[in-house]
């Protein structure tokens, strides 16, 4: 089973590559192997981030709860400034 996650503009930065690839079975078991390879910053960018799984908005759902398909996709969205 794979899922892509894909990073944008201050999360892209942070995790230093635009998207990766996980095995993970749901969205608190990514985001747990993504910052096991990265510093504090990449982890404190998460903790603002909101994320989307194949187009679904996550909002305060249980990450753990959050199921991740083969083939899917996680968008790591920062606060965005503008309007």
């Amino acid at each position: 089973m794979t899922t892509t996650i894909r990073y944008w503009a201050g999360a892209r930065a942070a995790a230093g590559v635009a998207d990766e690839q996980t095995s993970a079975r749901t969205l608190a078991e990514a985001l747990l192997l993504a910052r096991s390879t990265r510093d504090d910053r990449f982890g404190k960018v998460l903790e603002v981030c909101s994320f989307v799984v194949d187009g679904d908005p996550v909002g305060g759902r249980d990450h753990g709860s959050v199921a991740l398909a083969d083939g899917g996709l996680v968008d790591v969205l920062p606060p965005f400034a503008g309007g």
